[in-house]
């Protein structure tokens, strides 16, 4: 199917515009359902792909340091994301430990390898491998990636906790805080745009 990068068509009306180039700030919406069509993007590929790695590094501390340690009476234990999960579901909490391993572990990291895998080849003007596919697996990823409300929920835990306990804000908690920050603008991304790339067809095809 060959691609008119010039054109922009309404997702829900069908409605055909020509595309023009948009400034910072600007939104464009379509005239007759008013459906968002485009807004601008004022990250570029690579500067998406580095925010990307930069998630995927704040995402390995989270994991591999302590979010939070307790100390009491000269005692101190440091808990971890998955000492938690683990936990919960030693004590047969199975649905919540679920929960909690897909949402806080899975889901994000899932999300930011299909960013990254996609990326890649966006600097490259062209779509990725499976490009189709992934770019409908990110659009149901997207609101399961529930970082902020384990970041909320650490931070009430905390405050709570610290009637009873020594407690000392670990790594994981501020890489998880990071996190959850670089997430919260990868969903005010607009995605769209990837699929005007130019499609790799096989060689075979090509030369046809």
């Amino acid at each position: 199917m060959a691609i008119h990068p010039d054109l922009l068509v309404c997702e829900h009306c069908d409605t055909v515009y020509r595309r023009r180039e948009l400034k910072r700030g600007e939104v464009a919406h379509c005239a007759r359902c008013h459906a968002l069509l485009e807004r601008h993007q004022w990250l570029s590929a690579n500067a998406l792909l580095a925010l990307v790695f930069t998630a995927m590094i704040l995402f390995v501390m989270a994991n591999a340091w302590p979010v939070v340690t307790l100390g009491l009476n000269g005692q101190r234990v440091s808990a971890r994301l998955w000492t938690a999960i683990v936990m919960m579901w030693e004590d047969r909490a199975y649905v919540v430990a679920v929960l909690a391993a897909g949402t806080l572990f899975f889901f994000p990291l899932g999300r930011m390898l299909l960013l990254g895998w996609l990326l890649g080849f966006a600097r490259a003007g062209r779509r990725a491998p499976g490009f189709v596919p992934m770019m409908v697996l990110l659009h149901y990823l997207k609101p399961w990636t529930m970082s902020e409300v384990f970041v909320l929920g650490a931070l009430v835990s905390i405050v709570k906790a610290s009637m009873y306990f020594d407690v000392i804000p670990d790594v994981g908690v501020f890489a998880y805080f990071g996190l959850t920050v670089l997430i919260t603008l990868f969903s005010g991304v607009d995605l769209r745009p990837l699929w005007d790339l130019e499609e790799r067809l096989p060689a075979v095809e090509r030369a046809a």
